[in-house]
């Protein structure tokens, strides 16, 4: 949209050198964020590359924070008598078996009692649901930070200054759970921990994918769990080395929020898209031109940012130049509109489903006939071909239909593997009878591998369909909801694999059918592939009434 503007008046961002000449008498070109990103800026170069790397960097961490009870909460594999052979003292047994019979302190465990919180506080036996509750109430802090930090990401404070608010809690937090007496006081300090980090992969996702073209969202969405990827495979290098002692572990994992925020963050730029949302339109185009200009671009120095969210502007000022501040529409919330709340409604009951398998997998490794350290490394690796192959897919595939297919083929595969899992057999009982070295635990393994890689590609791909689904206005809302339900998922599904302990094959069989029924429920979602990222509720009703009038036009 273009504007005349009279000699001597001044034009928005006209003193800046990153902008282009201009005639004394010139017309104002006014188009969106998004319009600039493509048409000036670029859609994925340099500037976006730094971006999103530094950005991105972040998940490291919170994946080590998120999964790191796979270890300190992990039952050991094995025990031993005090005194060898000793039967008369009440101790009996190979050191594989269960130590429920057992005389206490006749025996211990095998690494020590500082190994795990299990062995520490004997969370074993009649206390063994005891284990699961630190992971379930961090999963539930998780549910219930997401709530407050998607507010204040979108209302407040804005993604960057929310990630700082975040980590920097997220440090705090982390090692002072490290000095817990107790499982109580453990799992008070868990929930914590949870509520304080949840605003990391929320806002890095956000602020990732609003700097680039429409294009290239999903792609960048996926490289976010790229680095999330790296974090849960740095876990087990991590672990081994403080495995006599799991507190060590919690203080190596707290200083890198801390090391992050101080470093790395202040040299990230806030998103473009909020600031303008925000009526904040000299900043936003500040950090345009700064995308610009490491780009090695110009934009045109008659350019004006116009603001979709806005709910009334001064009358004679709206010609853009000299314009009236930006009022944003607060007033817009997703569960007013009838079909934004049957979008996030859907997207939750997906997310849960979701949620549950992608973390129980992952935490139910301990029920696997292998060396934790080698099971939690593989499904890792797992992550890897995930991450690449779902931004392969993304870029020609409909997000609606790789989510469903994902997490369909990930429930399958859990079914399948309830053919191999020793439900006779406790898990401790696998070190006496051959372990790690037998055809029917690498096929296992194998199984849920590909399993839980096709979770993850389903699991990433359902972050990246909730951003395209929702405008800016209520975005970071909308993600924190979906977080919300995932959470709710995940704090569920440490108790399946303290069940798991018993009978594998129903923590696989439960795996498996909630799987298969988030993938039918996208089902009743829209597709957003090369959609446009709309500002406001508002604009993308109306948009997606006119293209879908357009398109009923070009069927007659």
């Amino acid at each position: 949209m273009e504007v005349e503007a009279g000699a001597g008046e001044p034009v928005h961002g006209s003193n800046n050198p990153s902008l282009g000449p201009q005639d004394a008498t010139t017309s104002v070109l006014e188009l969106t964020v998004d319009e600039v990103i493509e048409d000036y800026v670029g859609s994925f170069g340099v500037a976006q590359i730094l971006h999103i790397l530094l950005a991105s960097l972040a998940w490291i961490f919170d994946a080590q924070i998120t999964l790191v009870t796979i270890f300190t909460d992990a039952q050991p594999k094995a025990w031993r008598c005090k005194v060898p052979g000793g039967a008369g003292d009440g101790c009996a047994g190979d050191g594989s078996g269960p130590v429920c019979g057992l005389k206490p302190g006749t025996w211990e465990w095998i690494g020590g009692s500082s190994s795990s919180i299990i062995a520490e506080w004997d969370l074993v036996c009649d206390r063994k649901f005891l284990a699961a509750v630190p992971a379930s109430l961090f999963f539930i802090g998780s549910l219930l930070g997401s709530a407050a930090y998607g507010r204040l990401a979108d209302a407040w404070l804005g993604r960057k200054r929310t990630i700082m608010v975040a980590c920097v809690l997220t440090s705090a937090t982390t090692i002072l759970t490290s000095f817990s007496p107790n499982v109580w006081v453990y799992a008070f300090l868990r929930l914590a921990n949870g509520l304080v980090r949840s605003g990391i992969g929320i806002c890095c996702l956000v602020l990732s994918t609003e700097s680039v073209g429409r294009k290239w969202r999903g792609q960048v969405g996926q490289y976010g769990f790229f680095f999330f990827t790296a974090g849960f495979l740095s876990l087990p290098a991590m672990a081994y080395p403080t495995r006599s002692n799991w507190r060590n572990l919690y203080r190596i994992v707290a200083a890198l929020p801390l090391l992050y925020s101080v470093f790395l963050l202040p040299l990230v730029s806030e998103s473009p898209r909020w600031l303008q949302v925000k009526g904040r339109s000299d900043e936003a185009l500040a950090v345009l031109m700064h995308l610009a200009r490491l780009n090695g671009k110009v934009l045109p120095q008659n350019l004006y940012l116009s603001n979709q969210s806005r709910n009334t502007t001064d009358e004679g000022t709206r010609d853009g130049v000299g314009a009236a501040e930006v009022k944003p529409n607060r007033s817009e919330s997703i569960w007013r509109v009838k079909w934004a709340a049957w979008r996030m409604v859907l997207l939750m009951l997906a997310g849960f489903g979701i949620g549950f398998v992608y973390y129980g997998i992952q935490l139910n490794v301990e029920n696997l006939s292998f060396n934790i350290y080698l099971s939690v490394g593989l499904n890792a690796l797992m992550e890897i071909p995930a991450v690449f192959l779902g931004s392969l897919l993304l870029a020609f595939t409909n997000r609606r239909l790789l989510f469903s297919q994902t997490a369909i083929a990930a429930g399958l595969s859990c079914l399948l593997s309830i053919i191999f899992s020793r439900h006779h057999r406790p898990p401790h009982d696998n070190i006496k009878h051959g372990g790690i070295g037998t055809a029917e635990n690498w096929a296992q393994l194998v199984i849920e591998g590909i399993g839980f890689m096709a979770c993850s590609i389903a699991f990433d791909v359902l972050y990246i369909y909730c951003v395209e689904l929702f405008p800016t206005n209520v975005r970071n809302f909308a993600v924190s909801m979906l977080r919300q339900a995932l959470m709710l998922g995940a704090s569920v599904a440490p108790l399946l694999v303290a069940v798991g302990r018993m009978s594998p094959s129903l923590s696989f069989l439960v795996f498996g059918v909630l799987s298969i029924f988030s993938g039918c429920l996208s089902l009743w979602l829209p597709e957003t592939r090369n959609a446009p990222l709309y500002e406001t509720l508002k604009q993308q009703q109306e948009e997606e009434k006119l293209g879908r009038s357009s398109g009923l036009e070009q069927g007659k």
